[in-house]
Order: structure tokens, then sequence, then C-alpha cells
């Protein structure tokens, strides 16, 4: 019988949304940074598709392309500084989460039967409310400056796409199963070995502190050599445990990059044809070269997303 691949339990998830729910108003100002940081962002590549028009035109319009350049860098610094303004807001909220997680462990943590402490080894409950809060503040920031923002720029480049050239945007969607895919297939398989990694590591901090505690009892009982081999024993695992979570997690970018490769080529490709066949009198309407170039670039932006929402559905298994 195959084996069941093992997946996150979803109520881990409401969990989170509820303690970021606490700093609601942050967040929105935060979506409205993204969805101005991605609107600006797109435009960018349809003034540089204009200007490379306007250089294939003979005689060049010299100030017609300066004009453009200059928006182009108003709109860039624009852009740069939402970016800046909505990550310092990101950060502010992802580490007052995770505050306010610690704390609320802790407070829970005190009012635990002593039967609780009995069962659970005090390295296990120390890696808990420490290194595993400081794994969920990197999830956090992944999540809130990399999910939106993806999502936003995949809706937005998908319609600018299909506003320029539908054909290319048909090309475009036809491929983008390929990423979802392969996301799909590495995420359910890296939350199991994640999982045996976190149970590692608690179980190597629980023997230290055991060990550390009562190290007077182990000189006692001359168990120095015998502690020293157990502790080699949970070192190898957990490096086995480390090096196969990091191997699946490693996938999840050369792979959603080389479908970016194959969507790009798609994109080239299908342009090419589309200019050929409208000079021979196709049905499908010209496209000139800075439309080209336009759609080029927003193959790149459109794949992009894909690979960093990967990541932070990885980020999120971890």
């Amino acid at each position: 019988m195959a084996k069941k691949i093992e997946k996150a339990r979803p109520g881990t998830l409401r969990k989170a949304l509820k303690y970021i729910g606490r700093y609601k108003y942050l967040m929105l100002i935060s979506a409205l940074l993204a969805t101005v940081t991605v609107a600006l962002t797109l435009y960018v590549p349809i003034l540089i598709g204009n200007a490379i028009d306007l250089i294939a035109e003979s005689p060049i319009d010299m100030n017609g392309i300066a004009l453009i350049m200059m928006r182009a860098a108003i709109l860039i610094l624009l852009t740069a500084a939402s970016q800046w303004v909505m990550s310092v807001i990101n950060n502010a909220v992802a580490y007052q989460v995770v505050k306010d997680t610690r704390a609320d462990a802790f407070a829970r943590l005190e009012r635990l039967p002593l039967s609780y402490l009995d069962n659970h080894p005090v390295g296990d409950v120390v890696n808990r409310i420490i290194n595993d809060a400081d794994q969920f503040t990197e999830g956090l920031l992944l999540g809130f400056t990399q999910l939106l923002t993806g999502v936003l720029t995949i809706v937005g480049t998908l319609a600018f796409m299909i506003y320029l050239n539908w054909v290319i945007a048909i090309v475009v969607v036809v491929l983008t199963p390929l990423s979802l895919f392969i996301a799909r297939f590495i995420a359910n398989r890296t939350y199991s070995k994640f999982k045996l990694r976190s149970e590692t590591e608690g179980e190597q901090t629980a023997f230290i502190d055991e060990m550390l505690s009562n190290q007077k009892v182990v000189k006692a009982f001359c168990h120095e050599d015998e502690a020293i081999e157990e502790f080699d024993a949970i070192n190898q695992r957990l490096e086995k445990h480390a090096l196969s979570a990091i191997f699946f997690s490693s996938l999840t970018n050369p792979c959603t990059r080389f479908v970016n490769s194959v969507v790009y080529a798609a994109v080239a490709f299908a342009g090419a044809l589309i200019a050929i066949g409208a000079k021979d009198g196709g049905i499908i309407s010209a496209i000139t070269i800075g439309e080209l170039s336009c759609l080029l670039s927003y193959a790149n932006q459109y794949t992009k997303p894909f690979n960093e929402i990967s990541g932070v559905m990885t980020e999120f298994q971890n």
C-alpha cells in the first residue's frame, strides 16, 4: 500500500489568521500598498514598449522617448517607496503576531497540569516556544510580502496580456497548470519531512537539557560514553531529516524556473508566428516590436509569482 502523504492541519492556519486579525487595519494598508505596487510595476512595461516602438520609427522621436523614460523613472521610484512602506508594515505585524503567540503559549504553559510536563520533554516545549515561533515569523513575512502581491501580479499581468493579444494570453494560461502541479506535488511531500526535522530538533534539545541538568548524576554513574553515543544517534537522525527536508524544498525553485523558461519561450515563439502571420494577411491583428517586448516582460512577471507562492507554501509546510 502506498504511503499516505501527511499534510498540515487546516486548523493551524485558522489560528494564525486569528492572530493576524488583531492588526487588520495595518494589513488593509499593506494590501492597498501591494495593489499600488503591482499596478505601477505592470504599467512600466507598457511605457517601455511605447519607447521601443518610437525607436523603431523613422525618424526617431527623441523628445517622445525622453518623456516616456521620465514617466517610467517616476513610476519606478513610487513603486520602490510603496514596497519599502509595505515591508515595514509587514515586519511590524509579523513580529507583533509572534510576540502575542509566545505570550499566549507561555500563559497556556502556566495553566497546564503537571501531567503534561511529565509526558513532554522540557527541551521539546522550549523548542516550540522559541525555535518554532521564529520559523512562524519567517512564514508570516513570506506570506505577507509575497502571497498577496503574487496573486495580484498574476491577475494583473493576465488582464494586460489579454488586452494586448488574446492568443498569447491563451498560450500562457494553457502552460500555467504545470507550475501549479509542481508546486502542489512538492508541498504535499515537504510537510512530513519538516515535521520529522522539527520533532528531532525537539528531541535533541530535550536530551541536551536533560544531560546538562543532571551532569553530576551522569558523572557519578560513569554514563558519559553512553550519553555521547545517544547524542550522536539523535544528531545523525536530525542530519538525515534536515537534508531530506531541504532537498525536497529546494526542488521548488529550479522546477518552477524551468516552467518559467518554457512559458517565456512559448510567448516569444507565438509572438513571432503572429507577426509573420499578420504580414501575410492573417486573421490575427499585427503585433509591434514594442508590444512583443511588453508581452515578454509580462510573461516573466506572470510566472515569477508562482515561484514565490511555491516558496511561501513550502515555508508554511515548514
